[in-house]
């Protein structure tokens, strides 16, 4: 099925998806694109590598860079890296790059290309929880993957003239997201993956991220967000954050099936409460005018950082599920995070 300019951007223009040509005025605004990316067979996984290139330090980035394997094997490429030029061959400013990453627009909403080549630190899942990895073993990793897109991008738009409307504690949760516009999308991806000196070849699936916006993320509380593509073409994704005190939650789902796009809520969320290396029950249920969606899932391919300090010493759980719908496997994305005293280890 072939989807037209209209119904890939879900209602934004093809320009969203180039870069930043230059620095942007405001001093708080970034320029964010991150991918998920899962071995169709379970062997690895990278949840979650990406850029935060922020007017405030434009020319040196934040770079994350998670590689997770089966069995709780994980190499970590957090840092920071100086900005590569965003103009391509063609001149338009279709590169996001920072140190060993570049994240490069072929087709806008159609078609990306992702490159690592640098250091990672090599550890396990398990030395990550317990904060005990090595910053000292340093091996090298790299990646070379082409991303086909495989459904709508699914839209969140917090405009300023929007957020203006809205009342403070709304406002909050609008920041918690970003004020500007982000979008994700799934995706099918193909390419080489490099580690211990062997090359192996990749096929998968997975998610991508593109935002830019403020991000205050003032009185962040934790959320659960979830996504998978499966093999008949059907996928789903939301974002959840806790309940606030006055009863209102932030709850937003999709389901693509079909050839459309179906709104939904988060019924049965699976919030992170257990600090484990892999096999946390994270089934999930989805409303929508389907009726309820019942996808079970099991952790996999984890990585932690406990006491995060980049969003107010939460716990953050980057990693992966294979999910279960109607027969069907696949695995997929998850994100997690939550207070210390709502979480035990193992």
């Amino acid at each position: 099925m072939t989807l037209s300019d209209e119904q890939i951007t879900g209602g934004l223009t093809l320009d969203h998806d180039l870069v930043f040509s230059q620095r942007p005025v405001d001093p708080e605004m970034r320029e964010s694109t991150s991918m998920w990316l899962y071995d169709e067979t379970g062997r690895f996984a990278l949840p979650r590598f990406g850029i935060e290139a922020e007017a405030s330090s434009w020319d040196n980035r934040r770079v994350q860079g998670n590689f997770a394997f089966a069995g709780g094997r994980i190499m970590d490429g957090a840092g920071m890296g100086a900005a590569h030029s965003p103009f391509g061959p063609d001149g338009r400013p279709t590169v996001l790059g920072a140190g060993p990453l570049a994240c490069t627009c072929i087709e806008p909403f159609r078609k990306w290309r992702v490159r690592w080549d640098g250091p990672v630190r090599d550890g396990t899942v398990d030395q990550q929880i317990t904060k005990t990895l090595d910053p000292g073993n340093i091996v090298p990793a790299q990646f070379d993957i082409e991303l086909t897109m495989a459904a709508p991008a699914w839209v969140q738009d917090n405009s300023p003239e929007k957020v203006a409307r809205m009342s403070e504690a709304d406002a909050r949760e609008a920041g918690n997201m970003g004020i500007g516009w982000r979008f994700e999308q799934l995706l099918r991806a193909e390419g080489t993956l490099t580690f211990d000196g062997e090359t192996h070849d990749f096929r998968g699936t997975g998610l991508r991220i593109k935002r830019q916006s403020v991000r205050p993320m003032t009185g962040f509380s934790g959320h659960c967000w979830q996504s998978a593509i499966f093999p008949d073409g059907r996928g789903f994704g939301y974002i959840a954050y806790p309940t606030r005190e006055d009863g209102y939650q932030f709850n937003e789902a999709y389901i693509w099936q079909d050839g459309r796009m179906y709104e939904a809520r988060a019924t049965t969320i699976p919030w992170l409460r257990r600090i484990v290396g892999e096999g946390d029950d994270c089934s999930l249920e989805l409303e929508s005018e389907l009726g309820t969606t019942r996808i079970a899932g099991v952790s996999a391919l984890q990585t932690f950082r406990v006491g995060n300090p980049d969003i107010g010493g939460l716990n953050l759980n980057q990693g992966g599920a294979r999910y279960t719908w109607d027969g069907q496997s696949a695995y997929g994305m998850m994100e997690r995070s939550s207070h210390e005293s709502l979480t035990t280890f193992g």
